[in-house]
């Protein structure tokens, strides 16, 4: 797209990366519409987007702001000193920059910058990625031209013309073709003659899952199963040791898996946390996905993210109180239905968006350019 002005955004947020990814695609669509458009993101000191960030290209900036804790503790107490520092940090930094928008994907920083740079008169856009938004969000929401979703039936939470409904970005990788399954199979060094269950807790791993799972070993294996398991980093050396003893053969065990296409190619069944970005990519991948949802997470939105699929049988739900009793159970039961195993397959991948990014930067730029 050619203009006469250089554009310049500021896209605030982080703490996990799916706040992370989703920011980093919606940077990356703008630059494809402008090439000559600046963009700086604004985070929250000591989190993985200041690291993460700067790997994709990006300069970054860190304010000095936390999230309150929803336990007692001394670190409340220096919230509101946090608060209203960050709150200055945004201020000089918007000044500065000058940016002609804002764009909140959530975490720490998001409310600081959007809120300065809405009393700035500068233009406020928020992309929501849950289908139950935080109070950040909802406090905001009156000050945004747009606000990007994905979920239907944010109309409660939100004024209904501000809506776009764009589904959420994702990782350019995972919008094209998935490799050849025998290759992926064969990466991992996995059986073709097996059906594969992929277990995904996060990059940072889920402690009930991975329990689960370990508890669960012999009722998949004896099912026929083979296992492509990432564990994440704190839970890596622990499972290996208690494990080391037992044949595991077709047990394929991985601290963090960096090709996640393959994965996703070798997998028949996935087991995953119900968080925003990992749904939006189990939807374009479209193959039969049990969810546990955390429940540590605030507003218990990934409960009412994997519900949004199982009302349209898109998912199986199992509850993280109950994975250990009822994983097992669950992965026998599909295993045993090749006509749900499809339908479940069907039903998630009518749900995929894989233009989202594409879609929220045209909205900004028309919004911007008063199109």
């Amino acid at each position: 797209m050619n203009t006469d002005k250089a554009y310049r955004f500021i896209i605030a947020g982080g703490g996990t990366g799916g706040h992370i990814f989703p920011a980093i695609a919606i940077a990356d669509a703008l630059k494809l519409a402008m090439p000559d458009c600046e963009i700086l993101f604004v985070g929250a000191k000591g989190r993985m987007e200041m690291e993460k960030v700067p790997q994709s290209g990006y300069a970054i900036q860190g304010l000095e702001i936390v999230g309150l804790q929803r336990s007692l503790t001394l670190k409340n107490l220096l919230f509101p000193y946090k608060v209203i520092k960050s709150l200055t940090q945004a201020a000089k930094i918007i000044k500065e920059f000058k940016p002609d928008a804002c764009i909140g994907v959530g975490g720490y920083a998001s409310g600081p910058v959007l809120f300065v740079a809405a009393l700035s008169g500068i233009k406020t856009f928020i992309q929501e990625q849950n289908s139950y938004p935080g109070i950040t969000n909802k406090i905001l929401a009156r000050y945004a031209q747009k606000i990007f979703v994905a979920y239907n039936n944010l109309e409660q939470f939100f004024r209904k013309e501000k809506i776009v409904f764009t589904g959420n970005p994702v990782r350019k990788d995972i919008c094209v073709a998935l490799p050849n399954k025998k290759e992926a199979l064969s990466f991992f060094h996995l059986k073709e003659d097996k059906k594969t269950i992929l277990i995904i807790g996060g990059s940072l791993g889920a402690r009930t899952i991975n329990d689960a799972v370990e508890q669960n070993l012999d009722v998949f294996i004896q099912a026929g199963y083979q296992l492509l398991w990432q564990t994440g980093k704190i839970y890596f050396e622990g499972i290996l040791e208690r494990t080391k003893d037992r044949n595991l053969a077709d047990v394929s065990i991985h601290q963090f898996i960096k090709d996640m296409n393959r994965a996703y190619s070798a997998a028949d069944i996935i087991i995953s946390r119900a968080g925003a970005l990992s749904i939006s990519e189990l939807c374009i991948i479209g193959k039969p996905v049990v969810l546990i949802p955390s429940p540590n997470v605030s507003e218990d939105h990934q409960t009412k993210n994997a519900m949004a699929l199982v009302n349209k049988e898109a998912a199986v739900l199992v509850k993280d109180a109950e994975a250990k009793q009822l994983l097992g159970q669950a992965i026998l039961e599909l295993s045993s239905d090749r006509e749900k195993l499809q339908h479940l397959g069907v039903q998630i991948k009518s749900l995929a968006k894989t233009n989202a990014a594409g879609e929220i930067s045209e909205a900004i730029i028309n919004e911007l350019t008063n199109k």
